[in-house]
């Protein structure tokens, strides 16, 4: 049996002898590759924290002290250590989770995977055992380099810094990448602390001091972290961010070297109040794979070969291809279109654009507050942004959306990918609130393409407006075949005609293949039939109200809220206008997705052809 199958608990981990612990990192690092080549998931980050979850476990008490991980991503150690060895189905449909998950095991504390959270989490659960009178428990936070770019953790740091009691201990993982490298202000900071080098030649005498003579060593530690700041910034001269907030600051550590780890975490648990250890990690650590993978270094995968680190398919072309290829096109044509990521470059499709134009695009780390904000500026200033994020992350910069690009009637694109049911990633990750949120924005224009070629035009057309905020959406995957409209209504892109039609069948995007799928079903009962595209689907078109006054019933099928998408849109605009036709919606319920893949999770909702059209069938026979 090896050393991994003996760790089922992180107990057992502090039982296991120290000079057994490069043996057990390494074993966990062939664990990590072996499985997660077979399953995909979340790779380079996680065997960036083998040492460093390792020692956190071993100084800490799981689940009496709370380990919370920013984004979450990098707690596949941290499953192992706590008894959680079957990782043939992570991220599948009855599996493991990707992220912590509380349903899983009473080690997991938060299990939304949006980053920069973490530290308002640590402080409210520490504030709360303090207030409980369980000043001993302590809150680690493991928070990388990449989510400390977030406004939020800085808003955690600001309200952490004068709680000078409380029990909480912040790693920064510091690797220097989120997806890509880290950059801005912070990154240049963390830059400077690995890299003064008569700091770490002190620090280093020190800890080897403090580990042969304890008495000299302490000494030399409270001198070199309670001097005044004058003599202190000579010997560390970048250190004085932190501690100018008030916290104390431990590091920079090597997050590789277990024991040294160990020991930083030791002395700010002893320390009476919130501490920063600062880890200098490396992604993909032992993986000459994930090494070589300069763009990413491994940071998600699908399933690959373990020893070439190289796909066993080659996906074909996906939805974000055809936005990256367009917005390279546009950027010749347009000298005034600026890009905008929020730490995710390559993921949402703005590498090619970045590649070609360099000087038009921005990267401003984990925050999309900021980047609304900032490209309402730009706007103003004649520039028309385009805003690229995941369609969850949107929900984060609601605020800016509506009162600072709305309000002020700004002319910026936002680009949602991976809009609708993403599905392995779980419920944190599923752009299932986009239109929801984008629906109740006085003057947005929300476009939803039905394929590539739909991406393409659509986001021309997008750009084109000055005036108010522009969506375009779209999922996650390979994207198939473009679906052509027989004839044009309008706007309205007719996808299956019918003669005298009583029922109007709305896709919605990426839904309308399923649509298409139902109309087949429905008029092999009977009914005539016309599907119809939308295209723009917010405001609702008149022509698809023109549409709808020569039917009986509209059916809209979507992949958002049922409860305030286009359907409801729909309705509310028909019965404003007077049309009586009945309007059925079909979309995804009011409740959180377990992780599973996109088709079992369509399933499961009831978003399928023969599931919609059975009941689209019952309720026209109970209005008969």
């Amino acid at each position: 049996m090896g050393l991994l199958d003996s760790i089922t608990s992180p107990r057992a981990l502090k039982e296991l002898p120290e000079d057994r612990l490069d043996d057990l990192a390494a074993e966990i690092r062939s664990f990590l590759v072996e499985s997660v080549s077979k399953t995909g998931g979340h790779l380079g980050p996680n065997l960036g924290v083998v040492e460093l979850t390792i020692a956190i476990h071993r100084v800490f008490d799981s689940p009496s002290d709370a380990i919370v991980f920013d984004t979450g991503h990098q707690s596949y150690v941290h499953k192992l250590i706590t008894g959680r060895h079957d990782f043939s189905k992570l991220k599948k449909q009855g599996g493991l989770s990707g992220y912590p998950s509380r349903a899983e095991s009473e080690h997991d504390v938060v299990e939304s995977s949006h980053a920069s959270s973490s530290l308002s989490w640590a402080e409210g659960i520490a504030k709360a055992r303090v207030l409980a009178g369980e000043s001993q428990r302590h809150t680690v936070a493991v928070i990388g380099d990449g989510a400390l770019t977030g406004g939020m953790a800085w808003e955690a740091l600001n309200n952490v810094a004068v709680e000078r009691d409380l029990p909480l201990v912040i790693v920064v993982n510091d690797n220097e990448r989120s997806y890509a490298p880290t950059i801005g202000g912070l990154a240049d900071h963390l830059a400077a602390l690995r890299t003064t080098r008569s700091y770490e030649r002190v620090l280093d005498w020190g800890k080897t001091t403090l580990h042969n003579t304890p008495v000299v060593g302490e000494l030399l530690y409270e001198t070199l972290h309670g001097v005044k700041k004058g003599v202190k910034d000579i010997v560390a001269p970048q250190q004085g961010m932190f501690e100018d907030l008030g916290m104390k600051y431990v590091g920079p550590v090597d997050g590789h070297d277990e024991p040294a780890v160990e020991q930083a975490l030791r002395r700010a648990r002893a320390y009476d109040g919130p501490c920063i250890v600062h880890v200098i990690t490396q992604k993909g650590r032992g993986y000459q794979p994930a090494l070589d993978d300069v763009a990413d270094h491994m940071h998600g995968i699908g399933k690959i070969n373990p020893e070439t680190g190289l796909p066993f398919e080659v996906s074909g072309r996906i939805w974000t291809d055809e936005f990256n290829d367009e917005m390279v096109r546009l950027g010749a044509e347009r000298d005034d279109l600026v890009a905008i990521t929020a730490a995710m470059m390559i993921p949402v499709g703005l590498d090619g654009f970045a590649a070609a134009y360099p000087e038009r695009v921005v990267d401003v780390g984990i925050a999309e507050q900021h980047a609304v904000t900032m490209a309402s500026g730009l706007a103003f200033g004649g520039m028309h942004p385009v805003v690229a994020v995941y369609a969850t992350f949107l929900n984060r910069a609601f605020d800016q959306l509506l009162m600072d690009a709305a309000l002020h009637h700004a002319g910026v694109t936002f680009v949602l990918d991976r809009a609708g049911v993403t599905g392995s990633d779980g419920p944190s990750h599923n752009g299932m609130w986009d239109i929801s949120i984008c629906s109740i924005v006085p003057g947005l224009r929300l476009a939803a393409p039905r394929d590539g070629e739909q991406v393409r035009l659509q986001l021309r057309e997008a750009v084109e407006v000055d005036d108010a905020p522009t969506v375009l959406r779209f999922p996650k995957g390979d994207v198939g075949d473009p679906l052509s409209a027989v004839r044009q209504h309008g706007a309205v892109d007719v996808l299956h005609d019918a003669e005298q039609p009583d029922v109007l069948l709305v896709g919605v995007g990426s839904m309308c293949p399923t649509a298409l799928g139902v109309a087949e079903k429905l008029e092999a009962q009977g009914h005539s039939v016309l599907v119809v595209d939308p295209r723009w689907v917010l405001p609702v078109s008149a022509d698809v109200v023109s549409l709808a006054r020569s039917v009986a019933h509209v059916v809209v099928i979507e992949d958002n809220l049922v409860t305030s998408g286009i359907g409801v849109a729909v309705a509310q605009t028909l019965q404003t206008e007077r049309v009586p036709a009945a309007v059925h919606t079909f979309g995804i319920p009011k409740q959180f997705l377990d992780h599973a893949s996109r088709g079992q999770v369509l399933e499961a909702i009831g978003l399928t052809p023969d599931v919609i059209a059975t009941e689209v069938m019952s309720r026209l026979s109970a209005q008969e």
